[in-house]
């Protein structure tokens, strides 16, 4: 974090700045740098930096806690401030950290002090505060790492994915040039800057540009719109769900016609619903293809057209390879679905393992397996086709949900869809549906499936079961969370 810290420095020395807008109003570079060097003299008064873990909210801290973390030259990881102290504990035993920096009730709720107890305590970003441990801080140990984000596993575990300052100037940079961003451009993070990805095109990229970061600290699609609207906001990021609701929120209004455009991923997107929403707001939405261990590494253009932007998942960044693979490792043709790979210069150096880098596993030409379903085209855009465990095994025959969740979310009534596998003992498995509706009035089986019929989607695939919600359940930033989603469907199913 030093080189882009160090820069932000450099044109607050030249002339002060907004460089935060958040809940509590506009924070200018100088200040933010000012409590910067308070709290990295409470974290590290010897000035040797060390690894830090940051409560990151969606608020100046985060960036004045960034600030402070590169001025020393440490290590930063954001942790969540809902992250359960199990969850925490384990992330803790991962990164080891020299200074957990929080909010008090934050620090209690965690038992920070039970992790550290030869801690010393200080208060510092007005009211929260930082525990240090003893001895010497060693941040070589990161292999070059700046930022650790926590990610949920497989297991239930959080992985804590570790980038060095050079995948998140790449994965910036990149982004600043295909949407046209100019120094001194307000972006807006409205997903919780806890996420690897929020934090990278939110602060990382917002300290590039040297321009005002615009924050929510809770989403509110009102709230949001109004505060990028008022502050002349350029770009920002998210996840389909919070597109879809400021879509429906905006009203035709167009309210984001000063937005270049909204960066959308991390869940089932349908060109349809997408299509709704831009118009609504104004503004340009580009779907793209990215993940934590490897950082936005595709988007279409701005100026591309609504078949490119919403129906696919844009192309490679310059420099970035992806590449759909057989099960034996053979590169498929355009046309075909086949398993991702992605090679490029934000490819993450590892995950966080008893406080150090544990390197990722790699083909033996060095990409990575993403566990995506990828489709190449001949006009080197790419579409993904989803998960390759997202399926349902409904008496031996396999159903892909990416598949089920697109047809269905092209009905014009549906807003938003999840297919889900419920238990059956004859079959194993079957399809059931949790759907929100445009205008709250519920959706039967038969309709639904009429839909499905008319296009030409086979029978064997249809849901069984409908079952009509006020919203998905969601992750900690916004993403659908499936696991809960599955948990909600077999509820529905049993008490039916």
């Amino acid at each position: 974090m030093r080189q882009v810290v160090r820069e932000f420095q450099l044109r607050a020395e030249q002339a002060d700045f907004v460089a935060v807008v958040d809940d509590e109003g506009s924070h200018t570079a100088r200040e933010l740098l000012a409590e910067a060097d308070r709290l990295a003299k409470a974290m590290f008064p010897d000035g040797a930096g060390g690894t830090v873990m940051l409560q990151a909210d969606n608020s100046w801290r985060t960036v004045a806690g960034s600030l402070a973390v590169g001025m020393s030259g440490g290590v930063l990881a954001v942790v969540n401030r809902h992250t359960t102290p199990a969850e925490f504990a384990a992330a803790f035993e991962d990164i080891r950290p020299d200074a957990v920096v929080a909010e008090p009730s934050a620090l209690a709720e965690w038992a920070v002090a039970d992790l550290v107890p030869d801690r010393a305590d200080e208060a510092v970003l007005n009211g929260w505060g930082v525990q240090r441990a003893p001895g010497q801080s060693d941040v070589s140990r990161w292999a070059g790492g700046v930022l650790i984000g926590l990610t949920s596993g497989s297991t239930g575990r959080p992985k804590g994915v570790v980038q060095s300052e050079e995948a998140l100037r790449y994965a910036s940079a990149s982004t600043i040039e295909i949407n046209g961003l100019r120094t001194g451009d307000a972006v807006a993070a409205i997903v919780p800057l806890s996420s690897t990805a929020a934090y990278c095109f939110g602060v990382y990229l917002s300290l590039l540009l040297g321009g005002p970061l615009v924050l929510t600290g809770k989403w509110d699609r009102a709230v949001a719109m109004r505060r990028m609207a008022e502050r002349d906001v350029r770009w920002t990021m998210c996840v389909p769900t919070m597109a879809l609701q400021m879509g429906a929120e905006a009203a035709g209004s167009g309210i984001l016609s000063g937005v270049r455009a909204i960066t959308v991923g991390g869940g089932p997107m349908d060109r349809g619903a997408l299509t709704r929403a831009e118009k609504s707001l104004g503004t340009k939405i580009l779907r793209v293809f990215g993940m934590s261990e490897c950082l936005g590494h595709t988007s279409p253009g701005p100026d591309e057209p609504e078949e490119i932007r919403l129906a696919r998942d844009g192309r490679p960044f310059p420099g970035t390879d992806l590449r759909a693979l057989t099960p034996d490792g053979t590169e498929v043709a355009p046309g075909a679905t086949g398993r991702a790979a992605v090679r490029g210069p934000s490819l993450f150096l590892g995950y966080a393992r008893d406080g150090r880098v544990d390197p990722p596993t790699l083909t033996d030409d060095g990409y990575f397996p993403t566990g995506d379903l990828l489709m190449t085209h001949e006009d080197g855009t790419v579409t993904i086709m989803g998960r390759e465990k997202d399926i349902i095994i409904r008496g031996g025959r396999n159903i892909d949900i990416t598949e089920i969740e697109r047809a269905v979310a092209s009905y014009p009534r549906v807003a938003r869809a999840c297919v889900a596998a419920v238990p059956d003992e004859v079959l194993g498995e079957r399809v059931a549906l949790l759907v929100v509706t445009e205008d709250g009035r519920g959706i039967d089986l038969a309709e639904l499936t009429g839909h499905l019929e008319s296009l030409g989607l086979s029978k064997t695939k249809w849901p069984e079961f409908v079952y009509d919600i006020e919203e998905l359940p969601q992750t900690k930033v916004g993403k659908l969370d499936r696991s809960a989603a599955r948990a909600l469907a077999h509820r529905l199913r049993k008490d039916a």
